[in-house]
């Protein structure tokens, strides 16, 4: 490797591959959007809006928002496997984009209906649905092989990056009486997002299904994707897994309800303090992303331990209130969250195989949300009748089991996992080369 092919190597991933940096910016325009919309309309509920049903009408929006991604997966598949994933893309942040503009002038010319929150909401919802699996299925397209593990890092940083900005300016502007600055932001954000993405290039294509060469020279038939029950069924170690985490969601995701009571009834602050319990929660959770190759052990064994530190953490404002307790209890959940993406999305790029990607991140988005409108509901009307305090603790309490849970699936198979590379995004020494 020559003294400038290894200077660039050294530069961070956004930087050496321009096509991969653009579309990595649009995923972070999209995400925050959709999380300074999702909760700027949570506080506005809570705060403004709900009225006495303020649990049920926050909880039942969250519901609204996150419904497309597990009743859409088996479109999201067909779609991202059939078109050109640029294009996919580009499309589903151009018509986000043009929804929240047109809901923006709307609310702009007059108050904001409920109802009408409500869409736009499912409408935004629908669009992340598509482009988040598409663009973990377009990773090998955007970067060279060794870069895998350094793209998926980045990709799920963009979560944290996308909660830290979005749900500190969402409540902040909610408060300033603007909730269509909200609307507006995110319809901006969106075709911004739309533009980043028609500019980048995809260097690496997937093959288009069709023959192939054969052994003998013959032409032979390339392998159809499978159903989605296929690709599970064949991967029982993945299953677990996500089984196990969708049992997780049910008391993890419920902090985006839970927490703005708790501000309201506990803290009696307003949406600054909600804000910045959301960007402890995206700072924690972007720490993870970047610090999650350094911890050892198995993606299993770390997974437990983070959901049991997590179980800890989220119960702890509920022991001793207090805002401080808050932040941290936030700032240490999110580093959980933060570390169990990178390692199992990572864990997961290799172990599935390229035909059945598409398919499978759909459905893990399926199976992994599936909880997050049961538990925003649950939460939500339970908020209306028990404590903030008594709900936090129920979060934690509910982890236990399944960090159990997932442990002993660990212990069961062990030698099916296998561990990460030393050094991923490094690649080896040419033959003969003292180093």
């Amino acid at each position: 490797m020559s003294a400038a092919s290894a200077r660039t190597r050294r530069l961070p991933l956004v930087l050496r591959n321009p096509s991969f940096g653009r579309v990595w910016a649009g995923q972070l325009l999209t995400q925050a959007a959709s999380r300074m919309f999702q909760v700027g309309v949570v506080w506005w509920l809570v705060g403004f809006a709900g009225g006495a049903h303020r649990g049920l009408a926050s909880g039942l929006f969250l519901t609204v928002s996150t419904l497309p991604a597990v009743a859409l997966a088996p479109v999201v598949a067909r779609v991202v496997a059939r078109y050109p994933h640029r294009t996919v893309l580009a499309g589903a942040a151009a018509v986000a984009g043009a929804v929240a503009a047109t809901a923006a002038c709307a609310a702009y010319a007059g108050v904001l209906p409920v109802a009408a929150a409500y869409a736009v909401g499912l409408v935004l919802a629908a669009c992340q649905a598509v482009f988040d699996p598409c663009l973990t299925t377009s990773v090998p397209e955007l970067v060279d092989d060794v870069d895998i593990e350094s793209a998926t890092g980045f990709e799920l940083s963009t979560q944290s990056v996308a909660g830290l900005c979005g749900g500190l300016l969402g409540p902040l502007v909610v408060d300033a009486g603007a909730v269509s600055g909200v609307v507006a932001a995110g319809g901006a954000a969106y075709l911004a997002a739309a533009l980043l993405v028609v500019s980048a290039r995809f260097p690496h294509p997937a093959p288009a299904p069709g023959p192939v060469e054969g052994t003998a020279g013959e032409a032979a038939v390339a392998p159809a994707p499978r159903t989605l029950r296929q690709v599970l069924s064949g991967l029982p170690v993945v299953r677990r897994v996500l089984l196990c985490f969708a049992a997780a969601n049910l008391f993890t995701t419920a902090v985006y309800v839970v927490m703005p009571l708790y501000t309201r009834q506990v803290l009696h602050a307003d949406g600054s303090t909600v804000a910045s319990l959301e960007a402890a929660l995206g700072a924690g959770a972007l720490v993870g992303s970047f610090t999650a190759g350094r911890l050892p052990g198995r993606p299993i064994a770390v997974g437990s331990g983070c959901l049991a530190v997590m179980a800890a953490a989220l119960a702890g404002p509920g022991v001793h209130a207090g805002q401080a307790t808050a932040l941290g209890s936030m700032a240490v959940a999110g580093w959980c969250v933060g570390v169990i993406g990178v390692r199992f999305v990572a864990l997961f790029q290799r172990l599935v195989p390229t035909v059945d990607k598409p398919g499978f991140f759909a459905v893990m988005q399926a199976v992994l949300g599936a909880a997050f409108p049961v538990s925003s509901l649950v939460f939500g009307v339970l908020g209306d009748h028990l404590p903030a305090r008594a709900l936090c603790v129920a979060q934690g309490a509910g982890l236990v089991p399944v960090a159990l849970a997932l442990w002993w699936f660990g212990g069961r198979a062990d030698g099916a996992v296998p561990r990460p590379p030393a050094t991923p995004a490094r690649p080896p020494a040419p033959a003969g080369r003292a180093r």
